[in-house]
This record gives structure tokens, C-alpha cells and sequence, in this order.
């Protein structure tokens, strides 16, 4: 049986430390039938040169030089008008992650399960944790309105970054720009969309990897507490679109509490003005503003907990001086954005 064809995209600026190893994880697969697309978003550090020596001895890879910098929405949405008319199946490949050997194989084989599968995911790396074992085993495959009912309910996201999801190619083409301009968590809101209409396949096995350290892509906004925000955005975004109205309405209640008690935890840090201007350009995209006063109800209520309990405020105040501060209730949803800077 012939194998579909796929395209795989890597959009790159100045990720010239990684990007050999990003490269050659692609030109392993096991799966063969694949077009690799390199977009070098103007970068001047070697990038351009690495990407164009590995294009030279592999007639799968098309390179593509920017003339003029782009943002790194507006370059990804560049990147993938670049596929060919002929695949079936699309997947990015950020420049500092790598996929695993049978990723495009496994994937794209429960992609193969029905027509009606827009979207796949599966387990994935970060760092050195494996996440994404939010869905339950053995689970190959769900209606896309009960994938995203399963995330407004629980908090189950499954989609990581796009260097661990599969699109359909089709969705790629038709939806230009596949990836909302001026929105904060662009990819997230995209595979919401894509599960209105379509149906969701996972593979249960770590098939990408996402780097934790202070190099990746993430690294920008990851102590500005963005997996609570995408969270929250998601959920008054779409808790309407999914849910039938009181639940819709409960769901929406119970994420506000949970992300103003986060914000409250942040607030006694001392948060500098950057967290509160990401978390204000956040909630102005759901046409919202800070709720200070309710901010403040959170706030008192959360220092009542710590007064009830002093032996979990010493226990949290010695763990936050074990780690970096601001990461708590973010680790899962941390690489699900496409950020600002050039990429």
C-alpha cells in the first residue's frame, strides 16, 4: 500500500544550536514519504548555513530564505502555505524540539483511522518528564466535540506544542492564515477550532520532544504563569461552543476562581509589571480587563488558607526556593503557545 504523502515544516530564526538535531530527527523516520520544508526566518547566527548544507545532500528537504523578518506567527503561517497540494498530512517541527523515529508512521496511521480526524496528538517529552497521559488509556480515538468537552471539564490537554500534533493537510490549505494573528496562544485555539468539526485520534507513546531548559522557544514567557492564562482563555472562549449552558456557565465560573487564586499567589511574590502586562494583553483578547477587586477577594481568602495552615506555607515557601518562582499550574500547558519573538 502507498504511503500518503507528508509534509513537514520546520519554520527556524537563529536556532542554530538545535537545529542540526531538529533536522536530522525528521530525516530518520521510518516513514518515507515525506517533504521537509525549511524557512529561515532571516537568521544570522549559522542557521541558514546548517539548514542549507543538510538541503544540499537531501532531495526531500526544500529550504526557503526569508527576505524580510517576520514574527514568529507570521512565519509559521508563511511556512505552511509552502506545502504541497499533494499531502495528506501536515506536521510542524519547531527548531529546538526533534521527533522520535516512528513519530510520522504512528502518527499518521491514526490519522488513517477515518476520514473524519482533522487532528492527532500523542504522549511527548519535556525535558526529561513525559506528559500528555491526560487521555485514558487505551483511547485511539474521539468524537472532536468530546476531546474538547473532556478538556472544558477536566483540564486534559493533550496538544503540547505544534511539534506534537498532526494536522490534517487539507485544514492547512483552506484555513490561510492557519494561525490567528494577534491572539497569545494562537495553537491552542486552533485545535479547539479544528475540534468543532473534526474528530481527534492519540497515539499512547512519547513520539516528540520538548526542551525545559532556558534556550527554548518557551523559555520568553514561562515564568509568566501561561498555562493558567491559556487555561482561562480557553475555557471562556469556548465553554459555550461545547458545553449546553448551565454547565457551560459552571465550568466558566470555576475557571475564573481558579486562575484569580493563582493570580492571588503570584500577586504576594511581588510580581514585576511584564507578568501583569502579559496577563492583561491575555484577558483583552476575551474582551476583559483585570478584576482587581475580585483579585482582592482571592488574595484574602488564599492568605486565611495560609493563616489556617502554616505548616503548608512554610512547606510551599520551601519548595519555591527550590525552583524558579511562577511555575505552578503551568508545566502542562507552558509550550502550547507560539510567542512573539522571531522564530
Amino acid at each position: 500500500m502507498s504511503q500518503p504523502l507528508a509534509s513537514v515544516v520546520t519554520p527556524f530564526h537563529n536556532t542554530a544550536p538545535y537545529l542540526a538535531q531538529c533536522i536530522e530527527s525528521v530525516l530518520r523516520q521510518t516513514y518515507s514519504n515525506f517533504e521537509y520544508i525549511l524557512v529561515d526566518n532571516c537568521s544570522t547566527d549559522g542557521s541558514g548555513e546548517i539548514a542549507a548544507s543538510y538541503a544540499q545532500r537531501d532531495p526531500r528537504i526544500r529550504l526557503v530564505r526569508r527576505t524580510t523578518l517576520l514574527s514568529q506567527v507570521q512565519n509559521y503561517n508563511a511556512a505552511l502555505t509552502e506545502i504541497s497540494a499533494q499531502s495528506a498530512y501536515c506536521k510542524i517541527v519547531q527548531a529546538d524540539d526533534f521527533i522520535f523515529p516512528e513519530c510520522l508512521r504512528l502518527i499518521i496511521e491514526a490519522c488513517e483511522q477515518s476520514d473524519s480526524i482533522g487532528l492527532v496528538s500523542s504522549y511527548w517529552l519535556k525535558g526529561s518528564q513525559i506528559r500528555g497521559g491526560d487521555l485514558p488509556y487505551p483511547t485511539p480515538f474521539l468524537k472532536g466535540p468530546e476531546m474538547a468537552r473532556l478538556y472544558l471539564r477536566t483540564g486534559a490537554w493533550v496538544f503540547a506544542s505544534p511539534s506534537t500534533v498532526l494536522y490534517r493537510a487539507s485544514l492547512v490549505r483552506t484555513g490561510r492564515p492557519f494561525y490567528e494573528e494577534g491572539r497569545l496562544h494562537e495553537d491552542s485555539e486552533k485545535c479547539m477550532q479544528i475540534l468543532e468539526k473534526w474528530d481527534f485520534g492519540f497515539v499512547h507513546q512519547v513520539l516528540s520532544f520538548s526542551r525545559a531548559d532556558n534556550e527554548s522557544i518557551s523559555s520568553a514567557v514561562r515564568d509568566l504563569m501561561p498555562g493558567a492564562l491559556d487555561r482561562y482563555i480557553m475555557v471562556q472562549r469556548f465553554a459555550e461552543t461545547f458545553l449546553e449552558p448551565d454547565e457551560a456557565a459552571a465550568v466558566r465560573k470555576q475557571s475564573r476562581q481558579a486562575y484569580y487564586r493563582a493570580l492571588a499567589r503570584q500577586s504576594l511574590r511581588q510580581r514585576d509589571e511584564a507578568f501583569w502586562q502579559y496577563q492583561e494583553t491575555g484577558l483583552r483578547q476575551i474582551g476583559e480587563k483585570m478584576n482587581r477587586p475580585y483579585l482582592a477577594s482571592q488574595i484574602f481568602w488564599h492568605l486565611l488558607d495560609m493563616a489556617a495552615n502554616p505548616g503548608m506555607t512554610l512547606g510551599l515557601a520551601f519548595r519555591s526556593s527550590k525552583k524558579p518562582i511562577g511555575r505552578e499550574g503551568q508545566e502542562k500547558t507552558a509550550e502550547t503557545h507560539l510567542f512573539r519573538q522571531p522564530r
